[in-house]
């Protein structure tokens, strides 16, 4: 035998969808179509036990590919095809190792600076 619902509950109003305001659709859109960023992180004497590691340029790629990398020293900027093509640059000096470390995709955006941070 089924139960019979109580005569107590008041039913639940149903709310109206909220409608996004001007400044949310423009951080949606900035989250939307932001570049990946990433290190490129030079190792020397990678697989020993005195291994050492540094950060040497910051760079991001857009949705089409193209790569704007700039070296923490800010000597070096570059404009390349791929991230890859990156790693291929901070890895001329003999028993240097270049990779990329990828940052995870920004989840949240904001109109305030303070806001932001």
């Amino acid at each position: 035998m089924a139960a019979a619902p109580s005569p107590n509950l008041r039913p639940i109003p149903a709310r109206p969808p909220t409608v996004p305001t001007f400044d949310q659709e423009l951080c949606g859109l900035v989250l939307d179509s932001a570049p990946r960023l990433f290190a490129v992180v030079q190792v020397c004497d990678e697989g020993l036990a005195d291994a050492d590691g540094w950060v040497a340029a910051w760079g991001f790629a857009d949705a089409a590919g193209s790569t704007h990398v700039t070296g923490v020293d800010g000597r070096a900027r570059l404009t390349l095809p791929s991230p890859e093509r990156a790693v291929r640059h901070f890895s001329r000096r003999p028993g240097i190792t270049a990779r990329l470390i990828w940052l995870s995709p920004p989840t949240g955006a904001a109109t305030d600076r303070a806001e932001a941070a």
